[in-house]
């Protein structure tokens, strides 16, 4: 049984590369496609240096670093992959990955993490973050984006089959593409991610995350900065560090820790009191390293954290929702889960027996179940 996998760039960090890792890790023979590819250390590490096969895109100067500006030259990139003799292609998709191209009897297994974002629901929030919201540049974004919403639909019928990375995925596929989608949630390493000795010093709560947008760390940072009994230790770098920095610039229970190594990110939610999270997040893995560790979440309520994290307001749980992206409720969320633990609703037993409802051996059987039935017979590893 010959078995690709494809994504559309190997280059950041993030949840869809880490379903990239476990499925490379399930299926060992595979051969890895990527639209580019260029690792970032802590993903090359986990990527055992498997040989990926890229498109055209890895010959233009510069593509890795600036991948999301050659949006046009997407459909071209993913069209020109080769596929032919594999039994059965892995697609893990944000955006083009699940419009390749397969032929008779191959058969394609889309693990969606989202309809392309920016094409569909997110597309005004894409616009205004960017800049392109406004005049002439305005315009012909918008026109591009349309004509990628177009091209995106067209080719929804591609996969045989698609697996959402939760059930407000699975919805959303629903509505974007009019397929039906069953849902395997992400991996979690809840054997690295594990409770421990908590460090010496003030007790903090913590943020994690690459510093883009919709992550709102800036609005984290924020809201700390208005409760000045309560130590806020921030994990993390992006585009977006100028506006962290400028929130937390004078606020001295803030620290920026900056970038940190896999096991640096384990030993500070070891230590925290509790994680903040405040993006509507498809899915959201890190709260789930979180509590894997034993310490409860406080997570904006609308997307993938209301399937992962426990509400503690009236019963035993592993956090508390915010309903509104602003520093004063995420500071209300935070004194609720303090109340909470205070009363014994939260505890470090409950948050780590939720976790492990999301573990690796969780998501393996998952998958592997999907294959078998889109897919039989399979010789499977």
């Amino acid at each position: 049984m010959r078995v690709a996998l494809v994504h559309e760039w190997l280059v950041t960090h993030g949840g869809s590369e880490e379903i990239t890792v476990e499925l490379q890790r399930l299926f060992p023979e595979a051969q890895q496609f990527a639209l580019l590819a260029d690792p970032a250390p802590s993903l090359q590490s986990r990527l055992d240096g498997r040989p990926v096969r890229t498109s055209f895109l890895q010959r233009i100067p510069g593509a890795t670093r600036w991948h999301r500006a050659l949006l046009p030259l997407l459909p071209l990139a993913v069209a020109s992959l080769d596929l032919r003799g594999y039994d059965l292609v892995i697609s893990v998709s944000h955006a083009v990955a699940k419009s390749v191209r397969i032929g008779p009897g191959q058969v394609h297994l889309c693990l969606c993490c989202s309809p392309m974002r920016y094409a569909w629901d997110l597309r005004e929030s894409y616009l205004r973050e960017t800049g392109l919201n406004r005049g002439v540049r305005g315009w012909l974004a918008r026109l591009l984006l349309e004509r990628m919403r177009r091209w995106d639909l067209a080719t929804a019928g591609r996969p045989t089959a698609y697996v959402a990375i939760s059930s407000f995925i699975a919805d959303r596929i629903a509505r974007a593409y009019g397929r039906t989608a069953s849902v395997v949630y992400p991996p979690v390493d809840t054997e690295f991610f594990r409770p421990g000795v908590a460090a010496p010093g003030a007790p903090y709560w913590c943020t994690a995350s690459r510093f883009v947008p919709y992550k709102r760390i800036p609005l984290i940072v924020e809201a700390f900065a208005g409760l000045p009994t309560h130590r806020l230790v921030v994990v993390g770098d992006g585009p977006e560090r100028p506006r962290v920095e400028a929130a937390a610039r004078g606020v001295t229970n803030i620290e920026l820790r900056g970038h940190l190594p896999r096991e640096e990110v384990r030993r500070v939610l070891q230590g925290a009191r509790g994680f903040v999270f405040a993006a509507e997040e498809d899915f959201g893995i890190v709260p789930i390293e979180a509590m894997a560790c034993g310490i409860p979440v406080v997570a904006y309520g609308r997307g993938g954290a209301l399937e992962t994290v426990v509400s503690a307001e009236t019963g035993p749980g592993t956090g508390a929702f915010f309903e509104t992206q602003t520093p004063e409720a995420i500071r209300e969320g935070v004194q609720r889960v303090e109340a909470a633990c205070a009363a014994g609703r939260i505890s470090a037993a409950d948050c780590r027996a939720q976790a492990e409802l999301f573990s690796l051996e969780v998501f393996r059987a998952g998958v592997l179940a999907e294959v078998a039935r889109v897919a039989q017979p399979l010789v499977l590893p």
